[in-house]
């Protein structure tokens, strides 16, 4: 096996005529980004745009000049992306539905980096969660990469929250919107080694909470 990836396995129907569908191999990269001179890092994040994320996107999200920008996943349309890396350099992950974007990594685990020292690693991927608590397979690449913050997307649903130790963030959605949830982006920041997390609504570009 390739150091830094999984294989799913496939268990076909044993009923069924048709042959089993080839199982497509997990893949987990790495990445490193570097806080500045002055020891700050901001990092804007997005999630299942669906294609068509807000109008709006692009004006609040650089006028926060982010070092770099996250997407968690259900991209659709990978044009998407080249729009995003206009503002900042991006890193994805594959969501459910991107099935046209085979070369995106399902998962990236990211060291936040002060020269030899590492400050905080984080795992982007796009299903972390099964309601409020952590699935098994996210726990398991958190604690084989060293990170102590998930960053997911899925459920559309803006969210901070802690559990087996390890801090999630989901950062809603800037898609179409779904039902009555609002469309929202996060932006982490780490400024003096201290470690923020916040939502910003994309249609009045203001501060966002539940």
């Amino acid at each position: 096996m390739e150091r830094g990836t999984r294989r799913l396995v496939c268990c076909p129907n044993p009923v069924s005529t048709q042959k089993p569908k080839k199982a497509r191999r997990f893949v987990h990269d790495e990445a490193s980004l570097s806080p500045s001179d002055q020891g700050a890092l901001r990092l804007a994040i997005v999630a299942d745009t669906h294609s068509h994320p807000h109008p709006k996107t692009a004006e609040w999200i650089a006028a926060l000049s982010p070092d770099s920008i996250l997407h968690a996943g259900d991209v659709g349309d990978l044009v998407v992306l080249d729009e995003l890396a206009r503002i900042a350099p991006v890193i994805a992950v594959r969501g459910n539905i991107d099935e046209r974007a085979p070369l995106l990594p399902d998962a990236v685990t990211i060291d936040v980096r002060s020269g030899d020292a590492s400050v905080m690693k984080l795992l982007l991927i796009h299903i972390a969660v099964y309601g409020p608590k952590i699935r098994a397979d996210a726990a398991r690449l958190t604690a084989v990469s060293g990170a102590r913050l998930i960053v997911c997307g899925h459920s559309h649903v803006p969210f901070i929250g802690r559990e087996r130790g390890l801090t999630v963030f989901n950062p809603g959605s800037i898609g179409p919107r779904r039902m009555h949830l609002p469309i929202v982006f996060g932006v982490l920041e780490i400024v003096a080694a201290k470690l923020s997390l916040r939502h910003v609504d994309v249609e009045t570009g203001k501060d966002w909470m539940p």
